[in-house]
């Protein structure tokens, strides 16, 4: 809701006059890094939980925290806010479809996500619940209230910031026992994941010749994934599932590290230098 009060008509109308670095993110957040995920965790015979913990993060838009670090990386802040608006729009029908998807076709995921139960509807209906419904309500009242949108956005990036941060304290008091137990697999496979998810940014930047500052803010839009909205699915329909929070809740504190790292490299590089 916080973010969605500074969007406008013209964040969706900027993807249809300029959209080749909207596609390139949508391509690779949730065509290339979905398939990616799914056939690396079946390769490599990743624990089913974690496996599917991967997938799930995976399967998530782009968080808004990428906003922030676009500007931060001097890169196309316009193009970061379209993708997140377009990316959190499309996720109430890809995250559910690529999460029961890619969690089917992995043999090593199939079998624990059948022992779930999940419904896909159920999904889609949450979904809409948490990404859907806020976008179109605070996209109604910054249009309605725009004095509000200054005096309230960096408080909300704050309050957002402390509810994430409270989601991954539950997830790692509820499964510490675990956290320690297996903190030197997940921590490499957050890790190797995250650069993938850059590297897959990267790769389409590249292949579609986006300017840089265009190219930046892909990369870190497939790179910070909505790790949040991961949580909550894993809360309301797998609350037992530790593995898969260990994934999502590591992924959401990993992410920031590495665009926050990354950002402050790209900051000090002039764009007309930048390769």
């Amino acid at each position: 809701f916080g973010v969605s009060l500074s969007l406008k008509p013209v964040d969706f109308k900027r993807v249809l006059v300029s959209p080749r670095a909207p596609i390139a993110g949508l391509i690779a957040q949730f065509i290339l890094l979905p398939a990616a995920t799914c056939f690396a965790t079946w390769i490599f015979r990743i624990d089913p939980q974690l496996a599917l913990g991967m997938i799930l993060v995976s399967a998530c838009p782009g968080g808004s925290f990428s906003n922030i670090m676009t500007w931060l990386a001097r890169g196309n802040v316009a193009v970061s806010v379209s993708m997140t608006a377009i990316s959190s729009l499309a996720a109430t029908i890809f995250t559910p479809l690529n999460f029961i998807l890619y969690g089917s076709l992995n043999p090593y995921t199939r079998e624990l996500l059948v022992s779930i139960s999940v419904d896909s509807s159920d999904i889609l209906l949450l979904v809409l619940l948490v990404l859907g419904l806020p976008l179109v309500l605070g996209m109604w009242v910054g249009g309605r209230f725009p004095g509000l949108v200054k005096k309230t956005e960096q408080p909300f990036r704050i309050v957002a910031l402390l509810v994430f941060l409270g989601f991954v304290a539950i997830a790692f008091g509820n499964n510490f026992a675990l956290f320690i137990e297996r903190f030197h697999t997940f921590f490499w496979l957050v890790v190797v994941h995250n650069t993938l998810a850059l590297g897959l940014g990267a790769i389409m930047a590249r292949l579609l010749r986006l300017p840089t500052a265009d190219g930046r803010a892909v990369i870190l839009e497939v790179g910070i994934q909505n790790s949040g909205l991961g949580l909550v699915i894993l809360f309301t329909f797998m609350p037992t599932a530790g593995g898969m929070m260990l994934i999502t809740a590591f992924w959401g504190v990993w992410h920031l590290v590495s665009g926050l790292v990354l950002a402050n490299i790209w900051a000090r590089i002039p764009i007309k230098t930048a390769a």
